[in-house]
């Protein structure tokens, strides 16, 4: 039986609380606690978010996956860069091309109007002085029979009778330049909207007829490359080739014949272009001359 006294006592035990129970307590709850701050820690460190608030695992996993995702954009951006220079080395290619082709072209141009204006330009050669010496009638003899020899060429060849249509720069330098050297070639220049040309055209067909030796043609001076003031104050122009050269011209003829030509006036214009014929004649005559008396005085020597 419990007395008295051990209700008392027992009564005391259970209020009775030792201080170190209350340590122990304190500890536990301390733990506790730190155990759930380094949990929170960890949680909020493979925790993280997206601008649109959602949360992204940023663990080992996370790592792995955004590393996969940037290789894999790594490789696209290679790629398309690698398209972007081939794209690019394929344009420069051709341009460059494209460059070296028109720079050709401007070349070659260049050189045919080069070639089409050393055609148009009378040559002017500077002539020596002749020396007096006892050979002086030889020449007088050798120089008569070069323009009988001359006159006889003249006369003889390929006949033409007509007026031939020249279209291009490079037709007009194989119509002077593939003919005999013999052989006279008269171009006419002309546009279609100058009434002195058309009249020009109904005169060379009429000249063609007469002298079926001289071989008539036409062109347009915008086809041979001449220059817009030479169009429009130039034309009608008539150039006279023989051998390849100019040996004369004849232009603004309508100055002398007017704008509408007859039939008179084609005697007129044929004495002015075998006047030409004969001046060149005279020339090559004189340069005959010239080195047949050069090589006179070197057998002398």
């Amino acid at each position: 039986m419990t007395t008295l006294d051990d209700k008392l006592l027992g009564e005391k035990l259970q209020y009775y609380y030792s201080s170190s129970e209350d340590e122990e307590s304190d500890h536990e709850e301390e733990e506790n606690a730190s155990k759930t701050i380094r949990d929170q820690e960890v949680l909020d460190v493979e925790l993280d978010y997206s601008a649109d608030g959602s949360s992204v695992n940023t663990g080992p996993k996370g790592v792995i996956n955004d590393w996969r995702k940037y290789k894999q954009l790594e490789n696209e951006q290679r790629v398309e860069q690698q398209k972007e220079m081939e794209r690019l080395i394929k344009k420069l290619s051709m341009t460059c091309k494209s460059h070296l082709e028109e720079e050709a072209d401007r070349q070659k141009q260049k050189e045919l109007q080069d070639k089409i204006a050393g055609k148009m330009n009378l040559r002017v050669d500077e002539e020596e002085e002749e020396e007096e010496d006892d050979d002086e009638a030889f020449l007088q003899q050798y120089r008569l029979q070069r323009m009988e020899e001359m006159q006889r060429q003249l006369c003889g060849g390929r006949r033409f009778e007509k007026v031939i249509d020249i279209s291009s720069g490079e037709e007009f330098l194989r119509a002077i330049d593939e003919e005999g050297k013999n052989t006279l070639v008269l171009v006419h220049i002309y546009e279609p909207e100058v009434p002195a040309c058309q009249a020009m055209d109904g005169s060379l067909l009429c000249l063609a007829m007469q002298y079926p030796m001289v071989k008539f043609c036409r062109v347009r001076g915008s086809a041979v490359g001449t220059s817009a003031l030479f169009r429009s104050s130039a034309l009608p122009a008539l150039l006279l080739y023989r051998g390849g050269e100019l040996v004369g011209n004849l232009v603004r003829v309508s100055d002398q014949l007017g704008d509408d030509f007859y039939a008179t006036d084609v005697k007129a214009l044929s004495r002015r272009i075998y006047t030409l014929v004969y001046i060149h004649i005279v020339i090559q005559t004189q340069y005959s001359d010239q080195k047949h008396k050069q090589r006179l005085q070197l057998r002398k020597m």
